[in-house]
């Protein structure tokens, strides 16, 4: 429950700074130009009954904004007068136009009123990359530098990588890190540069591979291979009670050989699959019930080596949860991270082109949402919510709001009615040919466009209850 509240702290206080923001971004363009905004509120105000739906409202004096908050956290928005928007307020536009309506104002700045916001977030985004970067630099561990290199899928090996191969790079650059970035340029490649057995060596590639298989196999194309040597014991639990210690390895499972943390997950999954199907206590037990096969280390006296003293054999019986009670070891066990820092001066080019990466990324991997997988993987606040930390922690709280705030600006310049970017659109075209859409045809549109975007997002919050459900 704990970290559930954690999550949600950090997700609401992100939304909320990027929705101000951006709803920001268009009242200031409207100030500038003269156009009233008749209410600014964070999340939506929806009336029930009586009741006006506001949490909180103000009016200063003198000043012709409504701010407040609503009670539907699902957004927000800068009602600017004279303007078909979400609120449907037809009403106003049936009254003769006014100076200091949207309506009245000159193309050009009713285009820059609507791409105010999305230009907010896009130089937010960078302007947090930039200062995260200054702030706490770039910590990575290099693909080079993973000297028992990676631990391959089926798929992989049939492409001809082999377990252990350092991932170097492809015909398109060398490789930074291990991540998504990385399975991008394996999905569009077609030579990948490794290293294997202290040989430098390329494999050929297709040049079209499904990166969305590739991260969401199981197991995965590539992951780093990491040995499976316990890092520590939890006491109490089925692994203390048969004896194993900080630096033991795990040799096999159920008479399935382990070579790494890969093959036991791996080996995990395939137990909890099992367990889903168990229909008594007779059968859970038995699934639960694991013969292990470990050995055990002993450092030297007086030196870091450890000695191999002998290798046991026993049966445990796993928690409920198949939890065996030991802490796995991981790439910061064997490797040491490249730690990259910069000046103030540094860190804004450097913001940029993070921001400018991501920002690529994310448009190219948008292909695969018209995919039946890709549709399936769409998520809504719970997904959004989860890639929070667990505890709170001001960095990737930061790069989380960059880059939420990426996705913010993009998805609103999408030329979608209702969305920024189908007004957009339509200001566009009357631009080119000098003739403006029917208020009419501009409250339809509003209509179609509320509607898809409603659509999305039932689709994406209900495939989140059915992750959550374990249908998915």
């Amino acid at each position: 429950m704990e970290i559930f509240l954690i999550r949600c702290l950090q997700f609401i206080l992100s939304i909320s700074l990027l929705v101000l923001l951006h709803e920001g971004g268009h009242f200031l363009f409207s100030k500038l130009f003269g156009v009233r905004v008749d209410k600014f509120y964070l999340f939506f105000d929806l009336g029930i009954g009586k009741w006006n739906g506001s949490l909180f409202k103000f009016k200063p004096k003198n000043s012709d904004t409504q701010y407040g908050i609503g009670w539907l956290p699902l957004g927000g928005y800068c009602k600017i007068s004279g303007m078909i928007d979400e609120s449907f307020d037809t009403e106003q536009m049936k009254k003769p136009a006014q100076p200091w309506e949207f309506r009245t104002k000159p193309t050009w700045q009713r285009l820059l009123i609507m791409i105010g916001g999305v230009l907010v977030n896009f130089l937010l985004a960078l302007f947090i990359y930039s200062m995260v970067l200054f702030t706490w630099g770039d910590e990575y561990i290099a693909t080079r530098d993973m000297k028992m290199g990676m631990k391959f899928n089926s798929e992989a090996k049939a492409l001809g990588f082999q377990d252990h191969d350092i991932l170097i790079g492809t015909d398109l650059g060398e490789f930074k890190e291990w991540g998504a970035d990385m399975f991008r340029a394996l999905a569009e490649a077609h030579r990948a540069d490794i290293i294997r057995d202290g040989k430098p060596m390329s494999i050929d590639l297709p040049g079209d591979l499904n990166l969305l298989d590739m991260i969401k196999s199981t197991p995965k194309f590539a992951t780093p291979f990491i040995p499976a040597e316990i890092d520590s014991v939890i006491p109490a639990s089925p692994a203390d009670a048969i004896g194993m210690r900080k630096g033991d390895h795990i040799l096999a499972i159920n008479g399935r050989e382990i070579d790494s943390w890969n093959e036991f997950q791996n080996e995990m999954g395939r137990m909890t699959d099992v367990m889903t199907e168990a229909q008594t206590r007779a059968d859970s037990l038995k699934v639960r019930t694991t013969t292990i096969v470990f050995r055990h280390q002993a450092a030297q006296a007086g030196t870091d080596t450890l000695l191999t003293a002998k290798a046991d054999t026993a049966q445990v019986v796993l928690s409920e949860e198949l939890m065996l009670g030991v802490t796995m070891s991981n790439v910061l066990t064997y490797y040491k991270p490249t730690q990259q820092t910069y000046t103030l001066l540094e860190s804004i080019p450097a913001g940029i082109a993070y921001g400018w990466n991501m920002l690529k990324g994310y448009v190219g991997d948008l292909k695969y949402l018209f995919s039946s997988d890709g549709a399936k993987s769409l998520g809504g606040f719970g997904a959004i919510g989860s890639m929070f930390p667990p505890m709170w922690d001001w960095h990737a709280f930061w790069l989380m709001t960059a880059f939420l705030s990426i996705i913010l600006a993009f998805m609103n310049i999408l030329p979608i009615p209702a969305l920024d970017g189908g007004h957009v659109l339509f200001l566009i075209y009357e631009m080119l040919t000098g003739r403006k859409p029917s208020e009419q045809f501009l409250i339809r549109a509003e209509y179609f466009g509320f509607g898809l975007v409603l659509l999305l997002m039932v689709v994406a919050n209900l495939n989140d209850i059915l992750r959550w459900l374990g249908y998915m």
